[in-house]
């Protein structure tokens, strides 16, 4: 069951990062759309470097503020790290004294 509930975690990952490039590329046409014929080349170039330049500083930056871990570290790091973390919402309370305690 453990195999089960870790290969569908991967495959919403790989979902998401699909979803994430398909919309790149829809940005892309929309772009393209916008600019006349002799720019499109010009601004093909300046999606792909905006798109290399943000995946780079996403493994550099995001990747440690969103997994507490480098990206270098191996997955038993990140595994660990995950399975300790408490993402659960038992803080949230949904009574109205809750809402009137500012």
């Amino acid at each position: 069951m453990e195999n089960l509930k870790t290969g569908i975690d991967a495959l919403f990952i790989l979902l998401g990062a699909i979803m994430i490039l398909a919309m790149h590329a829809g940005f892309a046409f929309l772009e393209l759309g916008t600019v006349r014929e002799k720019n499109q080349v010009n601004a093909l170039v300046k999606i792909l470097v905006d798109f290399s330049v943000s995946t780079i500083a996403y493994f550099f930056i995001g990747y440690t503020i969103a997994y507490g871990t480098d990206f270098w570290s191996s997955a038993e790091v990140l595994s660990e790290k995950i399975s300790s973390a408490d993402l659960s919402i038992h803080h949230v309370s949904a009574t109205p004294e809750a809402e009137n305690t500012w």
